[in-house]
């Protein structure tokens, strides 16, 4: 999870010379008689890639008119283990088809002499996407149980893509158990910092311990969460940033989704912040006919808040280090020692 230079990206996009390069680019691949960039700006968020939100006027052709998309790419520090452009646009583009509510893809360009980078442009969504807002303003989400059925039944229709798929020949293989490679994986990271973290470790011993048999392996997310999707007019719209998708287990997905860290502090409604538990559950049971015990899901939130926790002394190092100082990076090392607190709260008493 080591983050690294992405070399050529940080340069303004919307300069006049990009902008008429990328012009081009667009009128190209719409096939257009005319195509004009009437709108251009950096979307918020985004500390890994960059969205530019796109305002396009089309005359001719499929896209005749107004046209509201999204250019993504790749931000001035990236994350070693995130997906590059390409990748993720395929794993969009695999969701797309398996009937996953997300946003959808139009073109990738890997040609250096438009932008300088790898990009990809896909449909803009409307909505909403900030979680401190949708966990506590009623207008947004009118009907929360809705909204948490639309959530559990979008990532249940996500864990119905089974390996191999053509497309996502560049993800790694599944592991014989998955949770116990995660494990391994998290020791790894907090090996090379220097700073014990005790808790840490007790609470991977605790997951190891524990550890669930093996289920086959799906397609899943593994940033599914409050701030991740857009919400329009109290439903889900579109599922973002998918940077992080694997192979793996879909418990993997929910404890991520459910756990305290992710609830924007709204930790009466357990999916999220958004909704109640039982809500998500039963979209999510509706497409793939499972349910799952509380020490299944108990299990995995432990997870999320080992793997939350590990990123956070990893983002807080960059900042000690000197390699990128940064206030934000240094604020995110200090959610260590609540993700620690819930760790031990989650691990009191073992499995019931």
């Amino acid at each position: 999870m080591d983050f690294k230079n992405a070399g050529a990206a940080g340069m303004e996009l919307d300069s006049p010379s990009i902008q008429e390069r990328l012009t081009r680019y667009l009128l190209a691949q719409t096939e257009a008689d005319h195509l004009a960039i009437t709108g251009m700006a950096r979307l918020s968020g985004g500390a890994i890639q960059e969205n530019w939100a796109l305002d396009i006027t089309v005359k001719g052709g499929a896209y005749q008119g107004q046209q509201s998309w999204v250019l993504r790419t790749d931000a001035p520090s990236a994350v070693a283990v995130s997906l590059t452009r390409p990748q993720e646009f395929a794993v969009l583009s695999v969701a797309h088809s398996a009937g996953v509510t997300v946003p959808r893809p139009l073109w990738l360009c890997r040609e250096p002499d438009v932008i300088g980078r790898d990009f990809f442009v896909m449909q803009r969504i409307a909505g909403i996407a900030a979680g401190h807002r949708l966990v506590r303003e009623a207008e947004l989400v009118p009907t929360r149980a809705l909204l948490g059925e639309d959530l559990g039944a979008n990532l249940a229709q996500l864990h119905t893509v089974r390996p191999p798929q053509p497309l996502l020949d560049f993800l790694p293989s599944p592991h014989d158990n998955h949770a116990l490679a995660t494990i391994a994986g998290y020791r790894r990271h907090l090996d090379e910092l220097d700073a014990a973290r005790p808790t840490l470790e007790v609470g991977l011993r605790w997951c190891e311990l524990h550890a669930p048999a093996s289920v086959p392996a799906c397609l899943i997310h593994r940033d599914y969460r409050t701030g991740n999707y857009m919400v329009d007019h109290g439903r889900l719209s579109g599922v973002l940033d998918w940077e992080f998708a694997g192979w793996g287990e879909p418990l993997e997905d929910i404890g991520w989704f459910m756990a305290r860290c992710w609830r924007f502090n709204a930790n009466e409604r357990e999916a999220g912040g958004v909704a109640h538990v039982e809500d998500f559950l039963r979209g999510y049971q509706r497409i793939s006919g499972r349910s799952f015990t509380p020490d299944e899901l108990r299990y995995w939130q432990v997870m999320a808040h080992l793997r939350w926790a590990v990123i956070a002394l990893q983002q807080a190092q960059r900042h000690l280090s000197g390699k990128q100082p940064s206030l934000e990076l240094a604020l995110t090392g200090r959610l260590v020692a609540d993700l620690e607190h819930e760790i031990l709260n989650l691990t009191a008493g073992g499995v019931r």
